[in-house]
């Protein structure tokens, strides 16, 4: 079984280990675009120009499967990459998980982009998903650059800045960007200060898309396989190694131990 992953970095890192943890024995592609990234301040038309070019790349190298593992790129390309590569390759998108967030009916703060903030996408799951719910979009600017230098002072800056923006009596939060799953620790403590030590539910999608493609695939989670997945690793259409930053977060760490080459 061998699976791809793709985005215009290090983001893909979360989902990526979701599968490599579910599925130990399944190859995987991982397929970036550092030649283009950041993707966010793209117009709609460039960004979905760049992530065919990723999603063709993975392409190429005959994966079973496609994971989007990102959500700049679900919003703006999906139905596109759909369009060119389904049937014979199912494409699994990533949708913040606004609907599971706002099930209980609480105070949810969705952390994402401040291109996704306010979008008529987000919007449009806010509406469709969360009308029982108190809803705060939170925009997180400089924190998914931040996350993809390892830059921790910037990551701790940005953090700073949007956990000042989420209510304090928050109870669910949303992550709407695959790099902020790396830092789930940090976003923590930031909000654990917020609201006082009061209990909050994180809601990230890595592991909710893995265990999709899976499905799409027909096979089940079995993480006691042995470990003998093979990882290729694609940069703007390069095959190459993972960048050095990925060694900042445990899922590249997870990777590397692998075998995966780092560069």
């Amino acid at each position: 079984m061998k699976i791809a992953l793709m985005d215009s970095g290090i983001g893909l890192l979360a989902a990526a280990a979701a599968v490599r943890r579910l599925r130990p024995d399944a190859d995987l592609i991982l397929s970036s675009d550092p030649d283009g990234m950041p993707w966010g301040p793209r117009t709609p038309a460039d960004l979905t120009e760049r992530a065919l070019a990723v999603a063709r790349a993975a392409a190429g190298h005959r994966p079973d499967a496609l994971i989007v593992a990102c959500n700049t790129a679900s919003v703006h390309a999906l139905a596109t990459m759909r369009a060119e590569l389904e049937p014979g390759l199912p494409v699994i998108g990533t949708v913040p998980a606004i609907k599971p967030a706002a099930a209980g009916g609480g105070r949810v703060a969705i952390w994402a982009t401040p291109a996704t903030t306010g979008s008529p996408y987000q919007r449009g799951l806010i509406r469709d998903f969360a009308a029982g719910a108190r809803v705060t979009e939170v925009p997180c600017p400089g924190l998914a650059d931040a996350v993809e230098a390892a830059d921790d002072a910037a990551v701790t800056a940005a953090v700073a800045a949007a956990a000042a923006l989420t209510p304090a009596d928050v109870t669910d939060v949303v992550l709407g960007c695959t790099h902020y799953e790396l830092v789930e620790t940090a976003i923590r403590a930031a909000l654990a200060v917020r609201t006082r030590g009061a209990a909050f539910v994180f809601h990230g999608s890595a592991e909710a898309v893995a265990v999709q493609a899976l499905r799409r695939l027909g096979a089940r989670p079995e993480p006691a396989l042995p470990s003998t997945g093979a990882l290729t690793v694609l940069r703007s259409g390069r095959e190459g190694a993972l960048p050095a930053a990925a060694l900042g977060y445990a899922e590249g760490r997870l990777l590397a131990g692998h075998g995966a080459p780092v560069g």
